[in-house]
C-alpha cells in the first residue's frame, strides 16, 4: 500500500474528508453567529473588519491573512503544516460567505430576540466542534490555529492561556476596524480552547480514531 508521510493513502483520504467536514461545520457555525449580529469568533471578526476597511470580502482577505501567516508557521512549525492547513486557509473564508448568503437570502431566517439567543448558543457549539473536528483529524492546523501550539512548544505554556491571549488580541483589532463584535466574540476568545477540548476528548478523536482503526482492520 502506498505511504505518504507515514501514513496509507486511504488513512489520508478518510482524515482529508474528516477535515473537510470540519471546516464545513466550522463555516455554519460562524455564519449563524454572523447572521444573528451577536459578534463572531475573534478571527473571523477581525479579518470582517480589516477586509471590510481593504474593500475585500471575507473570504478574499482571510484567505491573504492565512497565507501570511503560513509563512511564519512554515518558518517555526512546519509540523503543523498538512492538507488539513490548506483545506482551512482556503475554504473557511467561503464557507462562510457561502452559509450566510443561505441564511439570508434564500432561507430568510428571521432575527428576534428569542433567535439571537438560540443562534448564539448554537453557533458557539457548532464553530468549536468544527474547530475541533478538522484538528483531530491530525493532518495540519489552519495557520491561526497553529500559533498557540508554536508557542507551547517553544515556551512550555498552557495551551489555554496562550488560546485566550490570541483570540484576545485578535478581538481587540476586531473591534479598532469595526469587526462584528459582541456576545459571541467574547464567549469564543475565552472559551473556543476549552471548548475545543472537551469536544476532542468527547468526540472528535475518538469517532476519527475508531474510523482510522476500522479502516486499517479492514486492510
Amino acid at each position: 500500500m502506498n505511504e505518504v508521510a507515514g501514513l496509507s493513502v486511504k488513512t489520508i483520504g478518510i482524515r482529508s474528508f474528516y477535515a473537510l467536514l470540519g471546516v464545513f461545520i466550522l463555516g455554519l457555525g460562524a455564519a449563524l453567529l454572523r447572521i444573528s449580529s451577536v459578534g463572531l469568533d475573534p478571527f473571523t471578526a477581525a479579518n470582517i473588519g480589516v477586509g471590510g476597511k481593504l474593500g475585500l470580502s471575507l473570504g478574499v482577505y482571510q484567505l491573504s491573512l492565512n497565507a501570511l501567516i503560513l509563512v511564519l508557521v512554515f518558518l517555526f512549525g512546519r509540523k503543523y503544516i498538512g492538507i488539513g492547513t490548506v483545506i482551512n486557509m482556503v475554504l473557511t473564508g467561503f464557507f462562510i460567505d457561502f452559509f450566510t448568503w443561505l441564511f439570508t437570502s434564500v432561507l430568510h431566517v428571521p432575527i428576534t430576540s428569542v433567535s439571537r439567543i438560540i443562534l448564539l448558543i448554537f453557533g458557539v457549539l457548532i464553530f468549536t466542534f468544527g474547530a475541533s473536528f478538522y484538528m483531530s483529524a491530525k493532518l495540519g492546523n489552519a495557520p491561526y490555529d497553529a500559533i498557540a501550539p508554536i508557542l507551547v512548544d517553544r515556551f512550555g505554556v498552557h495551551y489555554r492561556i496562550i488560546r485566550i491571549i490570541q483570540d484576545v488580541l485578535f478581538m481587540l483589532i476586531a473591534f479598532l476596524f469595526g469587526g462584528p463584535v459582541g456576545l459571541a466574540t467574547i464567549i469564543n476568545a475565552f472559551f473556543t480552547g476549552p471548548l475545543i477540548t472537551f469536544w476532542d476528548e468527547k468526540v472528535s478523536q475518538p469517532l476519527i480514531e475508531k474510523s482510522v482503526k476500522k479502516l486499517s482492520d479492514e486492510n
